[in-house]
């Protein structure tokens, strides 16, 4: 259906077939003549080339060891020389505005500029033929598509948001499967000045209005229903329950991508229909540097959802550059970056660092089992991917299939393959690396947040012949002066030292706040230490200087490379009638890498059985947030484990979880340390009639 949807879009002249699986692409043409490109009302400037050199000459010729020194030294001449390489219709005044302990962060100031028009337009009018016509996205599906063909979808779509009263700074929420439509959708709110809020197409309604109702959308961007792992996901119901709870929303444009049509009600617009009477042609808005691109909700430890902002010249610039030097990216790559758009790493490895490298990406809309385990190899193959960036969840699932689902494609034009959302474990390295990659490519395991913008952390860039240490991170990427704090807020030096994870100096990716509060953005980042961004990481300083992540610090963990927050669990299972507290604490999974487990209190005159109250909570939370965040395991306790302050004790009810009651530390503080026995008790006999019920 994106195929037929996308290919009725077109006008009679066409553009061209491609042979194989992927056909129809579009076949519109820019209006403007080669070598020109318009930025709204006023005279037209000449594109000089396609891809702008990332340094000045003098830079050029530096070492990578040299330019980190120099990026950390005197970031105003690196960042200054690297931002060459974005399309300015106002160059910049100053470099940089910034004051970290007040969360005051500026990058670029006064420069104007507009990021669709960088992915689009230079492309489409180089005098490269080959860039012209080149394959800017491949779909995991049936479909392929260009950059003329992403600029007229982008400029349709566009339009139609402006014809529906969309302005500058309105907030759009975009919540659509892995697809070109969503990264036109993307694109079509940065050229008119919008700001889009992509949400993950599996969470639930609650969970979505929750987040339109934040950033108090003025429209929804969606689908009737998406497609994943052969299963139909009703997105456009979805939907309709989420906005009777949210006055804000004017519009619904609604996308067909399957055959069933989609029940249309008072605020719904059919997208493709109205599209095709837009024009092709869409004047970009003038944005300045600082204004927002877009916003992004993350799992705080609050319970509440957060709107990282993210604007628009200094995440463009630090995703670009990341993604070129991380990844070794080069011309004529093929990008192969799994991840979902409603995730940070679609937006910068799927969406804006590619794009904005002239790169072809991947959209991948699938699950690494389906339909069977080769799947993700099979891509690799049919697409010639030369980066493949995937989450250490799907490598720990597929390596417990056979090697012959690997090893029967041919993966010879894999040259770098990475890692991401998590730490990954070293099984899944070494399989990653020696069984996939043959032992050839190397292997970034990336560190790095939603509140980053891009990498921080990885083994590359680095100079020629550099070691690469299986499971590591390793090294800050340019601009990046990673700092390890005491746990009396002191400042660890030298090697050999675990600490808390900060980084004392603003890089241009890093985000601007929280969407409508300020403060609370400071008090998370920036006023735990003063001075430095706050990751929530703990890490641990080598002896040779590199940098291994040791995990979260704080009450966020790590399902299948997606943050979730405690407090938003237990805010779901407090709002069942029988259930007066519950605490929630991460685990270790094999497969998913951490995992809820659940502690719950019931009322003594429960008259429910608790097996029905534990399945009502499970479906609570699958309601409200999302069905991966249920608990894998919910433990019935007649209290929790409390400070005389009335603090949970988390660190003590995680290791009982993991079954380490032999090194529970220092019970001494609990206001009654006789409960610790009584959980440890609660837990044996939970593991002994689950080991029955196996048998």
């Amino acid at each position: 259906m994106w195929r037929s949807n996308m290919a009725a879009l077109s006008s009679s002249t066409t553009f061209g077939r491609r042979t194989g699986l992927f056909r129809s692409l579009l076949s519109l043409y820019w209006t403007h003549g080669p070598g020109q490109t318009r930025i709204g009302p006023g005279p037209l400037r000449c594109v000089a080339s396609v891809c702008a050199g990332t340094w000045s000459s003098q830079l050029s010729r530096l070492s990578h060891r040299d330019l980190y020194q120099l990026s950390v030294s005197d970031p105003d001449q690196f960042w200054g020389s690297a931002a060459d390489r974005l399309r300015w219709v106002k160059p910049f005044d100053r470099v940089r505005d910034c004051e970290l302990s007040s969360g005051k962060i500026n990058w670029f100031v006064g420069g104007k500029l507009n990021v669709s028009v960088f992915f689009l337009e230079v492309f489409v009018h180089s005098l490269n033929l080959n860039v012209r016509l080149q394959v800017l996205f491949f779909c995991s599906s049936s479909c392929c598509l260009s950059h003329r063909e992403l600029l007229e979808t982008t400029c349709r779509l566009a339009n139609t948001l402006k014809n529906h009263g969309i302005q500058k700074g309105d907030r759009v929420a975009i919540y659509m499967p892995v697809s070109p439509l969503a990264v036109a959708a993307m694109l079509a709110c940065a050229r008119i000045g919008a700001v889009h809020t992509v949400v993950f197409a599996g969470f639930s309604s609650e969970a979505l209005a929750g987040r339109i109702q934040d950033a108090q959308c003025k429209a929804v961007i969606t689908c009737n229903q998406g497609v994943r792992g052969g299963r139909l996901i009703h997105l456009k119901s979805t939907v309709d329950t989420a906005v009777k709870s949210c006055p804000t929303v004017q519009h619904v444009f609604v996308s067909q991508r399957t055959e069933k049509p989609a029940v249309m009600g008072e605020l719904d617009v059919p997208l493709e229909e109205v599209m095709s009477s837009q024009s092709a042609v869409c004047p970009a808005e003038l944005m300045d540097s600082e204004d927002l691109l877009f916003l992004l909700y993350t799992s705080g430890s609050t319970g509440k959802p957060k709107g990282i902002v993210h604007t628009q010249a200094g995440y463009l610039l630090y995703a670009s550059l990341t993604h070129q030097y991380v990844f070794d990216y080069r011309d004529g790559d093929v990008f192969g970056c799994v991840a979902d758009v409603g995730w940070i790493t679609g937006h910068s490895y799927v969406v804006y660092g590619p794009l904005c490298n002239g790169a072809t990406t991947v959209l991948f809309e699938s699950t690494p089992v389906y339909p069977n385990p080769g799947r993700y190899w099979e891509t690799v193959q049919r697409l010639r991917i030369s980066q493949f960036y995937g989450a250490p969840t799907a490598l720990r699932l597929l390596l417990k299939f056979d090697e012959s689902w690997v090893k029967k494609y041919d993966r010879s034009s894999l040259r770098t393959l990475g890692s991401v959302g998590e730490p990954i474990n070293h099984e899944a390295w070494h399989w990653f690396h020696s069984v996939v990659g043959d032992g050839r490519c190397p292997l970034v395991d990336t560190w790095w947040q939603t509140e980053t913008g891009g990498v921080c952390i990885a083994p590359r860039p680095a100079d020629e012949g550099a070691p690469i240490v299986p499971a590591m991170a390793m090294r800050p990427f340019f601009g990046i002066q990673p700092a390890l704090m005491g746990e009396k807020g002191e400042l660890l030096s030298g090697t050999s030292v675990s600490g808390a994870l900060c980084i004392s100096q603003p890089w241009p990716g890093m985000a601007r706040g929280i969407y409508g509060d300020h403060q609370r953005f400071i008090d998370a980042y920036f006023k735990p230490y003063p001075g430095y961004y706050f990751t929530g990481d703990g890490a641990f300083r080598t002896e040779e200087g590199y940098y291994q992540i040791t995990g979260r610090m704080d009450d966020v963990i790590n399902v299948s490379g997606h943050r979730l927050g405690t407090a938003e669990i237990e805010d779901a299972l407090d709002e069942h009638p029988a259930v007066p507290e519950t605490a929630v604490v991460g685990i270790p999974h094999d497969i998913k890498g951490e995992v809820p487990f659940a502690f719950v209190v019931l009322k003594e005159d429960l008259g429910d059985d608790p097996h029905a109250v534990l399945q009502q909570l499970r479906e609570l939370v699958a309601t409200k947030i999302a069905k991966y965040a249920v608990p894998e395991d919910f433990l019935v306790v007649k209290r929790l484990p409390k400070t005389r302050s009335g603090k949970i004790m988390r660190r003590i009810l995680r290791k009982i979880a993991m079954e380490m009651n032999g090194d529970l530390g220092d019970v001494s503080t609990l206001d009654d340390p006789s409960v610790v026995k009584e959980i440890v008790e609660a837990q044996q006999r939970y593991r002994k009639q689950n080991a029955a019920r196996e048998k």
